[in-house]
Protein backbone atom coordinates (compact mmCIF):
# COMPACT_ATOMS: atom_id res chain seq x y z
CA UNK A 1 0.00 0.00 0.00
CA UNK A 2 2.67 2.39 0.90
CA UNK A 3 4.35 1.72 -2.55
CA UNK A 4 1.05 2.54 -4.14
CA UNK A 5 1.05 5.63 -2.20
CA UNK A 6 4.60 6.67 -3.00
CA UNK A 7 3.76 6.22 -6.63
CA UNK A 8 0.88 8.56 -6.61
CA UNK A 9 2.09 10.82 -5.01
CA UNK A 10 5.43 11.26 -7.37
CA UNK A 11 2.41 11.52 -10.29
CA UNK A 12 0.61 13.95 -8.57
CA UNK A 13 3.35 16.43 -8.28
CA UNK A 14 4.34 15.80 -12.40
CA UNK A 15 0.93 16.12 -13.06
CA UNK A 16 -0.06 19.17 -10.70
CA UNK A 17 3.56 21.14 -12.14
CA UNK A 18 3.02 20.61 -15.55
CA UNK A 19 -0.74 21.63 -15.79
CA UNK A 20 -0.09 24.49 -13.13
CA UNK A 21 2.76 25.44 -15.72
CA UNK A 22 1.03 25.10 -18.82
CA UNK A 23 -2.12 26.98 -17.95
CA UNK A 24 0.52 29.52 -16.02
CA UNK A 25 1.41 30.15 -20.12
CA UNK A 26 -1.90 30.72 -20.67
CA UNK A 27 -2.77 33.20 -17.98
CA UNK A 28 0.66 35.56 -18.13
CA UNK A 29 -0.09 35.83 -22.11
CA UNK A 30 -3.46 36.70 -21.28
CA UNK A 31 -2.93 39.22 -18.68
CA UNK A 32 -0.08 40.31 -21.01
CA UNK A 33 -2.50 41.26 -23.79
CA UNK A 34 -5.36 42.72 -21.51
CA UNK A 35 -7.58 39.55 -21.86
CA UNK A 36 -9.70 39.27 -18.32
CA UNK A 37 -9.45 36.38 -17.36
CA UNK A 38 -12.43 34.75 -15.04
CA UNK A 39 -11.24 31.15 -13.80
CA UNK A 40 -7.86 29.10 -13.72
CA UNK A 41 -8.66 25.37 -12.97
CA UNK A 42 -6.40 22.59 -12.62
CA UNK A 43 -8.81 19.70 -13.22
CA UNK A 44 -12.23 19.72 -15.27
CA UNK A 45 -15.47 19.00 -14.43
CA UNK A 46 -17.20 20.11 -11.11
CA UNK A 47 -15.30 22.63 -8.95
CA UNK A 48 -14.16 20.77 -5.21
CA UNK A 49 -12.91 24.15 -4.27
CA UNK A 50 -12.19 27.98 -5.49
CA UNK A 51 -10.96 31.30 -4.40
CA UNK A 52 -11.35 34.54 -6.02
CA UNK A 53 -8.15 37.02 -5.95
CA UNK A 54 -6.28 39.28 -8.00
CA UNK A 55 -7.34 42.61 -9.93
CA UNK A 56 -9.75 40.84 -11.94
CA UNK A 57 -11.17 38.60 -8.82
CA UNK A 58 -9.83 35.40 -10.95
CA UNK A 59 -11.84 32.22 -9.55
CA UNK A 60 -8.94 30.01 -8.84
CA UNK A 61 -10.37 26.71 -9.16
CA UNK A 62 -9.60 22.91 -8.46
CA UNK A 63 -11.44 20.31 -10.71
CA UNK A 64 -12.98 17.03 -9.68
CA UNK A 65 -11.02 15.64 -12.62
CA UNK A 66 -7.12 16.27 -12.46
CA UNK A 67 -6.37 14.82 -15.89
CA UNK A 68 -5.79 18.94 -17.03
CA UNK A 69 -6.92 22.44 -16.73
CA UNK A 70 -7.92 25.31 -18.73
CA UNK A 71 -7.93 28.98 -17.98
CA UNK A 72 -11.51 30.66 -19.07
CA UNK A 73 -11.41 33.88 -20.21
CA UNK A 74 -14.08 37.04 -21.14
CA UNK A 75 -15.31 35.85 -24.45
CA UNK A 76 -18.67 37.28 -26.21
CA UNK A 77 -19.12 33.53 -27.67
CA UNK A 78 -19.92 32.19 -24.39
CA UNK A 79 -21.64 34.94 -22.42
CA UNK A 80 -22.81 38.34 -21.75
CA UNK A 81 -19.89 41.08 -21.71
CA UNK A 82 -20.32 44.59 -20.30
CA UNK A 83 -20.37 47.32 -22.71
CA UNK A 84 -17.22 48.50 -20.75
CA UNK A 85 -15.54 45.22 -20.68
CA UNK A 86 -15.47 44.40 -24.34
CA UNK A 87 -11.99 45.11 -25.15
CA UNK A 88 -10.93 43.23 -22.67
CA UNK A 89 -12.85 40.27 -24.36
CA UNK A 90 -10.52 37.35 -25.94
CA UNK A 91 -12.67 36.98 -29.26
CA UNK A 92 -12.42 40.81 -29.81
CA UNK A 93 -8.10 40.71 -29.95
CA UNK A 94 -6.05 41.26 -32.77
CA UNK A 95 -5.41 37.31 -34.43
CA UNK A 96 -1.70 37.56 -33.17
CA UNK A 97 -2.72 38.54 -29.65
CA UNK A 98 -4.91 35.52 -29.56
CA UNK A 99 -2.13 33.48 -31.53
CA UNK A 100 -0.07 34.35 -28.57
CA UNK A 101 -1.93 33.74 -25.54
CA UNK A 102 -2.80 30.19 -27.56
CA UNK A 103 1.27 29.12 -27.74
CA UNK A 104 1.85 30.26 -24.39
CA UNK A 105 0.74 27.39 -22.80
CA UNK A 106 2.86 24.66 -24.55
CA UNK A 107 5.64 26.89 -24.35
CA UNK A 108 5.59 27.53 -20.91
CA UNK A 109 5.89 23.33 -20.83
CA UNK A 110 9.17 23.62 -23.06
CA UNK A 111 10.39 26.48 -20.92
CA UNK A 112 10.16 24.65 -18.11
CA UNK A 113 12.21 21.48 -19.33
CA UNK A 114 14.82 24.07 -20.52
CA UNK A 115 14.63 25.44 -16.81
CA UNK A 116 15.30 21.98 -15.26
CA UNK A 117 18.27 20.41 -17.95
CA UNK A 118 20.04 24.18 -17.34
CA UNK A 119 20.00 23.54 -13.72
CA UNK A 120 20.82 20.34 -13.73
CA UNK A 121 23.84 20.36 -16.17
CA UNK A 122 25.21 23.57 -14.37
CA UNK A 123 24.71 21.15 -10.80
CA UNK A 124 26.30 18.19 -12.83
CA UNK A 125 25.14 14.71 -13.07
CA UNK A 126 26.79 11.60 -12.00
CA UNK A 127 25.70 9.17 -14.57
CA UNK A 128 26.93 5.86 -15.93
CA UNK A 129 29.97 5.55 -18.46
CA UNK A 130 28.92 4.14 -21.91
CA UNK A 131 30.48 0.74 -21.41
CA UNK A 132 28.82 -2.10 -23.48
CA UNK A 133 28.26 -5.34 -21.29
CA UNK A 134 28.25 -8.95 -22.86
CA UNK A 135 25.49 -9.04 -25.23
CA UNK A 136 22.45 -11.23 -25.31
CA UNK A 137 23.32 -14.24 -27.70
CA UNK A 138 22.46 -14.56 -31.01
CA UNK A 139 21.18 -10.96 -31.11
CA UNK A 140 22.00 -8.05 -33.08
CA UNK A 141 24.68 -6.39 -30.67
CA UNK A 142 26.56 -10.09 -30.72
CA UNK A 143 26.15 -10.31 -34.57
CA UNK A 144 27.79 -6.70 -34.89
CA UNK A 145 30.95 -8.26 -32.76
CA UNK A 146 30.42 -6.18 -29.48
CA UNK A 147 32.13 -7.37 -26.60
CA UNK A 148 31.96 -7.00 -22.41
CA UNK A 149 33.76 -3.98 -21.46
CA UNK A 150 33.69 -2.13 -24.43
CA UNK A 151 33.52 1.63 -24.02
CA UNK A 152 31.46 3.62 -26.81
CA UNK A 153 32.97 7.10 -28.25
CA UNK A 154 30.66 7.71 -30.73
CA UNK A 155 27.56 6.76 -32.05
CA UNK A 156 26.95 7.56 -35.83
CA UNK A 157 29.32 10.13 -35.63
CA UNK A 158 28.04 11.66 -32.39
CA UNK A 159 30.19 11.88 -29.51
CA UNK A 160 28.61 10.16 -25.89
CA UNK A 161 29.75 10.65 -22.79
CA UNK A 162 26.96 8.47 -20.52
CA UNK A 163 24.62 5.59 -21.27
CA UNK A 164 21.58 8.24 -21.41
CA UNK A 165 23.95 9.71 -24.25
CA UNK A 166 24.20 6.69 -26.34
CA UNK A 167 20.77 5.83 -25.47
CA UNK A 168 18.93 8.84 -27.12
CA UNK A 169 21.51 9.39 -29.88
CA UNK A 170 21.01 5.33 -30.85
CA UNK A 171 17.09 6.19 -30.97
CA UNK A 172 17.25 8.59 -32.80
CA UNK A 173 19.55 7.65 -35.67
CA UNK A 174 18.33 4.03 -35.45
CA UNK A 175 14.63 5.34 -36.21
CA UNK A 176 16.29 7.37 -39.44
CA UNK A 177 18.29 4.24 -40.93
CA UNK A 178 19.50 0.08 -40.82
CA UNK A 179 23.07 0.76 -39.93
CA UNK A 180 24.32 2.57 -36.52
CA UNK A 181 28.00 2.95 -36.54
CA UNK A 182 29.71 3.00 -32.89
CA UNK A 183 33.00 3.76 -32.71
CA UNK A 184 34.56 1.93 -29.74
CA UNK A 185 37.20 1.96 -27.73
CA UNK A 186 38.39 -1.47 -26.90
CA UNK A 187 40.44 -2.58 -23.75
CA UNK A 188 43.06 -4.22 -26.16
CA UNK A 189 42.60 -3.74 -29.18
CA UNK A 190 41.95 0.72 -29.01
CA UNK A 191 39.70 2.32 -31.31
CA UNK A 192 37.46 0.20 -33.39
CA UNK A 193 34.74 0.66 -35.14
CA UNK A 194 31.46 -1.57 -35.03
CA UNK A 195 27.88 -1.09 -37.04
CA UNK A 196 25.21 -2.86 -35.40
CA UNK A 197 21.52 -3.98 -37.65
CA UNK A 198 18.34 -2.23 -36.28
CA UNK A 199 16.03 -3.71 -39.02
CA UNK A 200 14.57 -6.63 -36.24
CA UNK A 201 13.66 -3.11 -34.13
CA UNK A 202 12.11 -1.44 -37.01
CA UNK A 203 9.74 -4.73 -38.39
CA UNK A 204 8.44 -4.75 -34.34
CA UNK A 205 7.17 -1.24 -34.52
CA UNK A 206 9.90 -0.28 -31.99
CA UNK A 207 7.92 -1.55 -29.44
CA UNK A 208 9.41 -2.09 -25.99
CA UNK A 209 13.16 -1.74 -24.77
CA UNK A 210 14.81 -1.35 -28.17
CA UNK A 211 18.29 -1.48 -27.20
CA UNK A 212 17.40 -5.03 -25.08
CA UNK A 213 16.12 -6.25 -27.83
CA UNK A 214 18.96 -6.08 -29.95
CA UNK A 215 21.06 -6.89 -27.57
CA UNK A 216 22.79 -3.87 -25.80
CA UNK A 217 23.23 -4.24 -22.37
CA UNK A 218 25.40 -2.05 -20.07
CA UNK A 219 28.47 -3.46 -18.54
CA UNK A 220 28.23 -5.02 -15.24
CA UNK A 221 31.80 -6.21 -13.53
CA UNK A 222 31.80 -9.91 -12.49
CA UNK A 223 31.72 -9.34 -8.82
CA UNK A 224 32.21 -12.31 -6.64
CA UNK A 225 29.15 -13.92 -5.19
CA UNK A 226 30.12 -12.72 -1.57
CA UNK A 227 27.82 -11.76 0.78
CA UNK A 228 28.41 -8.29 3.20
CA UNK A 229 25.76 -6.69 5.09
CA UNK A 230 22.38 -9.21 6.07
CA UNK A 231 19.15 -6.92 6.53
CA UNK A 232 17.81 -7.83 10.15
CA UNK A 233 14.66 -9.42 9.41
CA UNK A 234 15.35 -10.34 5.88
CA UNK A 235 15.35 -14.05 4.17
CA UNK A 236 18.75 -14.10 4.47
CA UNK A 237 18.78 -13.61 7.68
CA UNK A 238 15.97 -15.79 8.52
CA UNK A 239 17.97 -19.06 6.58
CA UNK A 240 21.31 -18.52 8.44
CA UNK A 241 23.25 -16.53 6.01
CA UNK A 242 26.17 -14.57 7.65
CA UNK A 243 28.70 -11.75 6.20
CA UNK A 244 31.69 -13.20 4.59
CA UNK A 245 29.62 -16.30 2.66
CA UNK A 246 30.53 -17.18 -0.62
CA UNK A 247 27.44 -18.52 -2.93
CA UNK A 248 28.77 -21.61 -4.86
CA UNK A 249 25.44 -23.24 -6.49
CA UNK A 250 21.94 -22.16 -5.97
CA UNK A 251 19.44 -25.65 -6.62
CA UNK A 252 22.64 -27.12 -8.39
CA UNK A 253 23.17 -24.85 -10.80
CA UNK A 254 26.78 -23.31 -10.75
CA UNK A 255 26.94 -19.94 -9.23
CA UNK A 256 30.42 -17.68 -10.51
CA UNK A 257 29.33 -14.27 -10.11
CA UNK A 258 26.88 -11.84 -8.13
CA UNK A 259 24.36 -11.12 -11.10
CA UNK A 260 23.86 -14.84 -11.28
CA UNK A 261 22.81 -15.10 -8.21
CA UNK A 262 20.25 -11.61 -8.18
CA UNK A 263 19.24 -13.56 -11.66
CA UNK A 264 18.88 -16.26 -9.99
CA UNK A 265 16.84 -15.19 -6.93
CA UNK A 266 14.71 -12.36 -8.64
CA UNK A 267 13.01 -15.11 -10.70
CA UNK A 268 12.03 -16.89 -7.60
CA UNK A 269 9.73 -15.24 -5.48
CA UNK A 270 8.48 -16.96 -2.89
CA UNK A 271 9.85 -20.35 -4.06
CA UNK A 272 12.37 -22.09 -2.04
CA UNK A 273 15.51 -21.90 -2.88
CA UNK A 274 18.75 -24.50 -1.64
CA UNK A 275 21.93 -22.48 -1.45
CA UNK A 276 25.67 -24.03 -1.40
CA UNK A 277 27.60 -22.05 0.51
CA UNK A 278 31.08 -22.05 1.28
CA UNK A 279 32.09 -20.45 4.87
CA UNK A 280 35.40 -20.88 6.68
CA UNK A 281 36.34 -23.56 3.99
CA UNK A 282 33.41 -25.68 5.00
CA UNK A 283 30.06 -26.53 2.47
CA UNK A 284 26.93 -25.90 3.67
CA UNK A 285 23.45 -26.41 2.34
CA UNK A 286 21.27 -23.27 3.44
CA UNK A 287 17.66 -23.29 1.99
CA UNK A 288 16.43 -19.73 1.65
CA UNK A 289 12.54 -18.47 0.18
CA UNK A 290 13.03 -14.86 -1.45
CA UNK A 291 10.45 -12.58 -0.09
CA UNK A 292 8.19 -11.40 -3.02
CA UNK A 293 7.55 -8.12 -4.12
CA UNK A 294 6.74 -5.78 -6.89
CA UNK A 295 8.94 -3.88 -9.48
CA UNK A 296 7.81 -1.92 -12.22
CA UNK A 297 4.68 -3.64 -12.82
CA UNK A 298 6.19 -7.09 -12.36
CA UNK A 299 6.99 -9.42 -8.70
CA UNK A 300 10.40 -10.33 -8.18
CA UNK A 301 12.27 -12.36 -5.28
CA UNK A 302 14.49 -10.03 -3.18
CA UNK A 303 16.90 -11.93 0.11
CA UNK A 304 18.08 -9.01 2.02
CA UNK A 305 21.51 -9.08 1.15
CA UNK A 306 24.22 -7.19 -0.59
CA UNK A 307 27.60 -8.01 -1.96
CA UNK A 308 30.62 -7.54 -0.68
CA UNK A 309 33.22 -4.76 -1.79
CA UNK A 310 35.14 -6.17 -4.63
CA UNK A 311 37.33 -3.56 -4.91
CA UNK A 312 36.10 -2.67 -8.04
CA UNK A 313 35.95 1.14 -7.72
CA UNK A 314 32.50 3.40 -8.13
CA UNK A 315 34.48 5.83 -11.05
CA UNK A 316 35.27 2.89 -13.08
CA UNK A 317 31.64 2.77 -13.82
CA UNK A 318 30.47 6.80 -12.82
CA UNK A 319 31.30 9.90 -14.70
CA UNK A 320 29.95 13.46 -13.52
CA UNK A 321 29.14 15.77 -15.94
CA UNK A 322 28.26 19.70 -15.69
CA UNK A 323 28.94 23.06 -17.65
CA UNK A 324 29.13 26.41 -16.97
CA UNK A 325 26.29 28.86 -17.15
CA UNK A 326 25.96 29.49 -21.07
CA UNK A 327 26.77 26.21 -22.07
CA UNK A 328 24.72 24.57 -19.49
CA UNK A 329 21.83 26.64 -21.25
CA UNK A 330 23.09 26.21 -24.62
CA UNK A 331 22.75 22.29 -24.07
CA UNK A 332 19.59 22.51 -22.21
CA UNK A 333 18.02 24.63 -25.11
CA UNK A 334 19.67 21.63 -28.07
CA UNK A 335 18.26 18.97 -25.50
CA UNK A 336 14.93 20.18 -25.00
CA UNK A 337 14.70 20.71 -28.89
CA UNK A 338 16.08 17.28 -29.83
CA UNK A 339 13.48 15.71 -27.90
CA UNK A 340 10.36 17.70 -29.07
CA UNK A 341 11.63 17.06 -32.78
CA UNK A 342 11.89 13.59 -32.12
CA UNK A 343 8.76 13.01 -30.98
CA UNK A 344 7.12 14.73 -33.78
CA UNK A 345 9.26 11.91 -35.75
CA UNK A 346 7.33 9.27 -33.57
CA UNK A 347 4.01 10.56 -33.77
CA UNK A 348 4.28 10.51 -37.50
CA UNK A 349 6.19 7.00 -38.06
CA UNK A 350 2.92 6.18 -35.55
CA UNK A 351 0.76 7.70 -38.17
CA UNK A 352 2.01 5.61 -41.23
CA UNK A 353 2.74 3.06 -39.21
CA UNK A 354 6.14 2.68 -38.72
CA UNK A 355 6.17 2.73 -35.24
CA UNK A 356 3.45 0.50 -33.19
CA UNK A 357 0.71 2.27 -31.24
CA UNK A 358 1.76 -0.19 -28.23
CA UNK A 359 4.53 2.65 -27.74
CA UNK A 360 1.67 5.04 -26.65
CA UNK A 361 1.28 5.55 -22.77
CA UNK A 362 -1.62 6.39 -20.60
CA UNK A 363 -1.58 7.66 -17.17
CA UNK A 364 -0.84 4.14 -15.40
CA UNK A 365 2.12 3.82 -17.17
CA UNK A 366 3.13 7.38 -16.90
CA UNK A 367 2.51 6.86 -12.77
CA UNK A 368 4.34 4.13 -12.79
CA UNK A 369 7.58 5.88 -14.39
CA UNK A 370 7.08 8.46 -11.98
CA UNK A 371 7.21 6.48 -9.13
CA UNK A 372 10.45 4.49 -10.61
CA UNK A 373 12.52 7.91 -11.34
CA UNK A 374 11.70 9.05 -8.24
CA UNK A 375 12.94 5.85 -6.35
CA UNK A 376 15.94 6.36 -8.67
CA UNK A 377 16.92 9.89 -7.20
CA UNK A 378 16.03 13.98 -7.61
CA UNK A 379 18.20 14.00 -10.54
CA UNK A 380 16.01 10.99 -12.13
CA UNK A 381 12.89 12.49 -11.47
CA UNK A 382 13.31 16.01 -12.51
CA UNK A 383 14.56 14.90 -16.03
CA UNK A 384 11.39 12.81 -15.68
CA UNK A 385 9.34 15.53 -15.43
CA UNK A 386 10.73 17.68 -17.91
CA UNK A 387 10.69 14.84 -20.54
CA UNK A 388 6.90 15.00 -19.85
CA UNK A 389 6.78 18.08 -19.63
CA UNK A 390 8.44 18.45 -23.79
CA UNK A 391 5.75 15.65 -24.53
CA UNK A 392 2.45 17.78 -23.41
CA UNK A 393 4.06 20.73 -25.33
CA UNK A 394 4.15 18.73 -28.59
CA UNK A 395 1.16 17.30 -28.20
CA UNK A 396 -0.76 20.33 -27.12
CA UNK A 397 1.05 21.50 -30.69
CA UNK A 398 -0.75 19.09 -32.73
CA UNK A 399 -3.22 20.30 -35.32
CA UNK A 400 -5.92 18.80 -33.53
CA UNK A 401 -9.13 21.08 -32.73
CA UNK A 402 -9.54 21.21 -29.18
CA UNK A 403 -6.08 20.92 -28.08
CA UNK A 404 -3.74 24.61 -28.51
CA UNK A 405 -2.72 23.53 -32.18
CA UNK A 406 -6.18 23.09 -33.14
CA UNK A 407 -7.06 26.65 -31.99
CA UNK A 408 -3.66 27.85 -33.99
CA UNK A 409 -4.89 26.48 -36.87
CA UNK A 410 -8.17 28.22 -37.00
CA UNK A 411 -6.20 31.42 -36.57
CA UNK A 412 -3.28 30.76 -39.07
CA UNK A 413 -6.85 30.33 -41.68
CA UNK A 414 -8.48 33.08 -40.20
CA UNK A 415 -5.21 35.32 -41.45
CA UNK A 416 -5.08 33.32 -44.90
CA UNK A 417 -8.82 33.99 -45.42
CA UNK A 418 -8.87 37.39 -43.76
CA UNK A 419 -11.58 36.48 -41.45
CA UNK A 420 -12.60 34.03 -39.10
CA UNK A 421 -14.03 30.83 -39.54
CA UNK A 422 -17.76 30.26 -38.89
CA UNK A 423 -19.19 28.96 -35.82
CA UNK A 424 -20.86 25.81 -37.67
CA UNK A 425 -17.54 25.18 -39.00
CA UNK A 426 -15.34 25.10 -35.54
CA UNK A 427 -18.32 23.05 -33.60
CA UNK A 428 -17.53 20.45 -36.12
CA UNK A 429 -13.86 20.94 -35.80
CA UNK A 430 -14.35 20.35 -32.27
CA UNK A 431 -16.45 17.66 -32.50
CA UNK A 432 -14.29 15.60 -34.97
CA UNK A 433 -11.26 16.97 -32.19
CA UNK A 434 -12.99 15.23 -29.21
CA UNK A 435 -13.15 11.95 -31.29
CA UNK A 436 -9.18 12.03 -32.32
CA UNK A 437 -8.70 12.72 -27.98
CA UNK A 438 -10.47 9.83 -27.12
CA UNK A 439 -8.89 7.78 -30.10
CA UNK A 440 -6.12 8.19 -28.43
CA UNK A 441 -7.16 8.27 -24.80
CA UNK A 442 -8.44 4.97 -25.63
CA UNK A 443 -5.21 3.50 -26.81
CA UNK A 444 -3.10 4.58 -24.11
CA UNK A 445 -5.84 3.29 -21.49
CA UNK A 446 -5.49 -0.33 -23.64
CA UNK A 447 -1.94 -0.48 -23.72
CA UNK A 448 -1.69 0.33 -19.53
CA UNK A 449 -4.23 -2.34 -19.24
CA UNK A 450 -2.42 -5.04 -21.56
CA UNK A 451 1.25 -4.12 -19.36
CA UNK A 452 -0.50 -4.36 -16.27
CA UNK A 453 -1.66 -7.55 -17.75
CA UNK A 454 1.49 -8.99 -19.62
CA UNK A 455 4.01 -7.30 -16.85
Amino acid sequence: MSNFLFYFAAFAIVLGVLVIVHELGHYLAARWAGVKVLRFSVGFGRVMWSKRFGPDATEWALGLFPLGGYVKMLDEREGDVLPDEVHRSFNRQPVKWRMAIVAAGPLANFLLAILIYWVMFMHGTEELKPILGKPVAASAAASAGFENGERVVKVAGEIVETWQELRWVFLRKAVEQDLVEFEINHPDKGIINRSIDVSSARESGWEGDALEKLGIRFYRPEIPPVLDKISAGSAAASAGLRSGDEIRAINDSIITTWSDVVQKVRQSPGKPLLLDVLRNEQHLLLEITPIAIEESGRVIGRIGAAVSDSGYRREDLMTKISYGPVSALTKAIQETWDKSFFSLVMIGKMITGEVSWRNLSGPVTIADYAGQSAKLGIDYYLKFIALVSISLGVLNLLPIPILDGGHLLYYVVEIIKRGPLSERTMEIGQQIGMALLLMLMAFAFYNDINRLISG
